[in-house]
């Protein structure tokens, strides 16, 4: 095993590799599938050892590139830091245009207002954040990533970074490219998530992501102003999923597992 990184592990690894840029290690990829349990206990040390677990997937079933994480579709130069940014600024731009990189929605703002309804045109502003108990975010993380991992193809992935979310700026990870083209603005969002929600990630595959979700919104009215910000980060939601973000708010509604995928 070849280790990129200053720090040593914190606990034994499996057979792997690193993925290296021109700036240096990106990550640590395993050989193989995910042995069970490591994701947890890697996640659990992660104070310590400043490596954060991602259960890496690829882009197809049967993909022997292991795209993007083994084929050098990695660009962690084209991510800027996600700390410049403001997550609400952000998700009203995205909402009010449909993306920075595309066509936008796709559709009439006739079409668009009753697909957003109740929330229509107009930007209703972010969910209100939430008093969590403690530990019940990393608890939710660890039992996600032993659900996918029991029924999915993962790799274990290790990045340098102080959340899931910056991680996926510090590895040049590019799914969410034909939305928004710099992956920091992604995270920018997603830490802001994990601080008003406990949202964390756990999972990420060529253009998907898996967030773990501790207190989810129980009722119709309370997952509403959530599903917006879902739309903005990611307008494929209702485009090719839930038909309404009415219908996709339904969706998040005692749900403790947040899926988002970008054509």
């Amino acid at each position: 095993m070849t280790w990129p990184f200053d720090v040593a592990p914190p606990v034994p690894l499996p057979p792997g590799r690193p993925v290296l840029a021109d700036e240096g290690p990106l990550l640590w990829i395993s050989d193989g599938p995910a042995p069970a349990g490591l994701w947890e206990q890697l996640h659990r040390a992660h104070p310590q050892s400043g490596l954060w677990p991602l259960l890496l997937s690829p882009l197809g079933d049967a993909d022997p590139a292991f795209r993007p994480w083994l084929s050098g579709e990695l660009y962690p130069a084209q991510a800027s830091d996600f700390e410049w940014y403001d997550p609400a600024a952000l998700l009203r731009t995205w909402w009010e245009t449909g993306g920075e990189e595309d066509d936008g929605y796709g559709c009439d703002d006739e079409e668009l207002a009753e697909a957003l309804a109740p929330h229509g045109l107009q930007w209703p502003g972010t969910a209100a954040a939430l008093t969590l108990p403690d530990g019940a975010a990393d608890t939710e993380a660890r039992g996600l990533a032993g659900a996918l991992r029991s029924v999915k193809d993962v790799r274990l992935g290790l990045v340098p970074a102080r959340s899931g979310a910056e991680a996926l700026a510090v590895c040049g990870w590019s799914g969410p490219a034909n939305h928004v083209g710099d992956t920091a603005k992604i995270s920018a969002v997603l830490a802001d998530w994990e601080r008003r929600f406990g949202a964390q990630v756990v999972e990420v595959g060529f253009d998907t992501l898996q967030l773990s979700v501790p207190v989810p919104p129980a009722t119709l009215a309370e997952a509403l102003p959530l599903a917006a910000e879902h739309i903005a980060l990611c307008p494929d939601q209702i485009q090719h999923g839930a038909p309404t973000l009415t219908a996709y708010a339904e969706l998040l509604v005692d749900s403790h597992q947040w899926h988002f995928w970008w054509d």
